[in-house]
């Protein structure tokens, strides 16, 4: 396995192709081979009644993190697609996200990640989620 862009290279990618991104704050804050690391600025709009951080926004952090470290391993391949994301709510988070992702398999046409998302503040576990992507084949 080896990182095919570096993380200004997967960040200038996304920009190109999914700059709706932009919306939701994400920042990598890591990139090595197998492993991603990306923070979130949570704000007004992605709290719940209660003040605390949404479901479908760290199922969404937990998705990128799994479609970036995929990319930064693959390449420009922008038709990578989620198959499947199983996420368990853990803790109640407060405040900024970052989500820590691992590749567990990385195949030719699918991709397995395994995904920690911690309340920066007091680095406490608040998700755990696994992803598998599918990689289109090369033409």
């Amino acid at each position: 396995m080896q990182l095919l862009m570096n993380a200004k290279e997967v960040e200038a990618y996304i920009d190109e192709v999914f700059p709706q991104i932009e919306n939701y704050g994400f920042q990598i804050e890591g990139l090595e081979v197998g492993k991603i690391s990306v923070s979130m600025k949570v704000s007004k709009e992605h709290l719940r009644p209660g003040g605390t951080v949404s479901g479908p926004t760290m199922f969404t952090l937990a998705d990128c993190a799994s479609y970036l470290i995929v990319l930064a391993h693959i390449g420009k391949v922008a038709l990578a697609v989620t198959t499947n994301l199983n996420i368990n709510f853990i803790a109640k988070p407060d405040g900024d996200l970052i989500a820590d992702a691992k590749l567990l398999k990385l195949g030719k046409r699918l991709a397995v990640c395994e995904i920690s998302i911690r309340s920066k503040t007091k680095n406490l576990l608040v998700a755990h989620a696994t992803a598998t992507y599918s990689i289109p084949p090369s033409r």
